[in-house]
């Protein structure tokens, strides 16, 4: 579910920067910033690059019913769906500074013009997920630097933003409860 939101949010975002500038080629591509050997990734070159930097349990939990009701009107009980955010940074990866300001504004600019997305407005949304919601994480310069320093790369133009509530649900079911189709004789 992970990879399909954040494959998703690169693409729609890419089309996004395609449209602004008129432009044929991909521009935003979802990777790492650094590959295991210390080098920067050549898919990454010149390019707006999302990477996933932290995923954290949301702890707000919605009122939950165990049983679902079955098409043959029995009950399954499967686990409650866990909801995750995660972290993404957003780095603008190119030669010329100027690019990179112009590539991370445009970039602010869509999640700016796009903080919720569903299959209501989405018709290629993935089907796994009901929603998702962008907000700008406010860092400072300490923790930005730290952020950076503990990726082991050099510091490029980003900003890092929370995509909200991703739901999780296995929908395996852990037992049956038959349906009552009787009802008892009462006594007066």
């Amino acid at each position: 579910m992970i990879s399909k939101g954040l494959q998703f949010t690169c693409d729609i975002l890419n089309q996004f920067i395609r449209n602004r500038f008129s432009i044929d080629e991909s521009m935003v591509v979802l990777n790492t910033l650094l590959e295991s050997s210390g080098a920067v990734p050549q898919a990454n070159q010149n390019k707006l690059v999302l990477s996933l930097i932290n995923i954290e349990k949301e702890t707000n939990k919605p009122f939950y019913i165990h049983n679902q009701k079955m098409a043959n009107d029995n009950f399954s009980a499967i686990n409650p769906f866990e909801r995750a955010n995660l972290e993404i940074l957003v780095s603008a990866n190119f030669d010329n500074y100027s690019e990179a300001l112009k590539f991370i504004d445009t970039g602010m600019l869509f999640f700016q013009l796009n903080p919720k997305m569903d299959s209501r407005l989405y018709s290629t949304f993935p089907t796994e997920i009901q929603k998702m919601e962008f907000e700008l994480v406010k860092i400072s310069y300490h923790q930005m630097h730290s952020l950076w320093t503990a990726m082991g790369a050099k510091y490029q133009p980003s900003v890092v933003y929370l995509l909200r509530l991703v739901n999780f649900q296995g929908n395996e079911p852990r037992s049956f409860t038959p349906a009552v189709n009787a009802t008892a004789n009462t006594i007066n």
